[in-house]
């Protein structure tokens, strides 16, 4: 049965506030909880610039999606949009990519939950204590997962506003307790340190291709998929920047000097110790709340692969007894956690961000193929003047951002998409060419 054949199954519910409300949730995560201390080292007082920059980056990326999303309103997001582009082997990378940088951020983001959770809990900052707490996350999250969607989804719904109420506390009060002089500067930072933290800091506001996945079940996508972007991004972008204006406000200096939890102690220096354990709470909730939806979601990539015959069946079997993809979820969840022990937060951000620009010069590139063979979807398409110029600016400010990355950051991207290839080539051939 054909894509647009299985979508039109699909009910068409969700509209602009709905949509909207999915994108700020999968983009605000735990990383705005880490970073401004990350990207207070990198520009000091000039942090609020990287903020800047990456809402810039992202408006460029996201009027790309924007303009795909309303000429393919198939289910599967940026991998749908590359595929109806540039066909299937192309989209089958476009996949690996997506999937590549869930796992590497959902390491990462796990990582984050223990060196929070060992402020309060020393003995958890390194070996045997960090490795269970991260087996214990992987292992708890699985077998929620295999046991039935409903489960997953419910463990997700339940964070998303417990995760919002800390930053909103932090910034209603913090505001009232910043320090005016500590927010001055007037040396314009270097354009390498700038670049490297814009690849650092455009972590936190990656989500919206997630939120995008479900195109097939959206109202009117022509008018609710660019309403929605825009609309969800402005409202990050302002939330980032009051989050880093307060941290940097109450710390001043001291602020790049807590990677581990920022936010916690600039909320100590003002709410006192309750303050601390809030933002601290809000921090795991909000990471643990960002690994459960990718639990949930991205095992399904595994899932699709093994059922397209690209990876062996078995990735594609369901559980006889929950109907979930539980070989897919395991598999996942064990690469995860592996990762997740080897490696650190800030490390594993940037590997994901690497990963995902690539995913996102495919899709700009699928935007500007679209628009040129004129594909049509459901409704009018998306159109702003130039809308065959934004996607070639989105290319080259998000290659800007990549010609930061050292050699071997990049090469695990590389090697992945190498090994992608290959083993796609040799599925084709021991296929007759039947895949998909």
């Amino acid at each position: 049965m054909a894509a647009k054949e299985h979508d039109e199954k699909l009910i068409r519910a969700l509209g602009v506030p709905t949509l909207t409300a999915s994108i700020v949730n999968a983009t605000i995560g735990a990383g705005i909880f880490v970073l401004p201390a990350v990207v207070a080292a990198g520009l000091g007082a000039a942090a609020p610039i990287a903020y800047v920059i990456c809402a810039v980056v992202m408006v460029l990326v996201v009027t790309s999606f924007a303009i795909a999303g309303s000429r393919v309103s198939l289910t599967g997001g940026l991998y749908a949009y590359v595929e109806v582009a540039f066909g299937s082997y192309i989209g089958f990378l476009a996949g690996v990519l997506l999937w590549l940088t869930n796992v590497l951020a959902v390491a990462g983001v796990a990582s984050a939950i223990v060196a929070s959770v060992a402020v309060i809990f020393p003995v958890v900052q390194g070996g045997i204590g960090r490795f269970l707490v991260l087996v214990l996350i992987f292992a708890g999250l699985a077998l929620i997962n295999i046991r039935g969607v409903r489960a997953g989804a419910g463990t997700v719904a339940t964070m998303t506003i417990a995760k919002l109420l800390p930053i909103l506390l932090f910034i209603a009060v913090g505001i009232f307790f910043i320090h005016p002089a500590a927010l001055g500067w007037s040396v314009w930072p270097g354009g390498d340190a700038i670049g490297k933290t814009v690849l650092l800091l455009i972590f936190a506001f990656m989500g919206i291709e997630l939120a995008l996945v479900p195109s097939g079940e959206v109202k009117n996508p022509s008018r609710t998929v660019p309403r929605s972007i825009f609309l969800a991004l402005a409202i990050t972008t302002a939330l980032y920047i009051a989050i880093q204006l307060v941290a940097q406000g109450v710390l001043g200096t001291e602020l790049s000097k807590f990677v581990d939890a920022p936010l916690a102690e600039a909320a100590s220096r003002f709410l006192g110790n309750a303050g601390r354990t809030i933002i601290l709470v809000g921090t795991v909730i909000s990471a643990f709340g960002y690994v459960s939806g990718d639990i949930l979601g991205s095992p399904r990539t595994l899932y699709a692969f093994g059922r397209n015959g690209i990876l062996p069946a078995k990735m594609a079997a369901v559980h006889p007894r929950f109907r979930t993809p539980h070989i897919a979820i395991i598999v996942h969840a064990i690469i995860a956690c592996a990762i997740s022990v080897s490696s650190t937060f800030q490390y594993l951000a940037v590997l994901s961000n690497i990963a995902a620009l690539l995913l996102y010069l495919f899709c700009c590139s699928a935007a500007f193929e679209l628009v040129r063979r004129n594909v049509v979807s459901d409704g009018k398409p998306f159109s702003i003047p130039g809308d065959k110029v934004i996607p070639f600016l989105a290319v080259a400010i998000v290659l800007w951002i990549l010609w930061h990355a050292t050699l071997p950051e990049f090469g695990v991207a590389a090697l992945v998409l190498v090994v992608a290839s290959a083993w796609y080539g040799i599925r084709m051939l021991t296929s007759e060419g039947d895949l998909g």
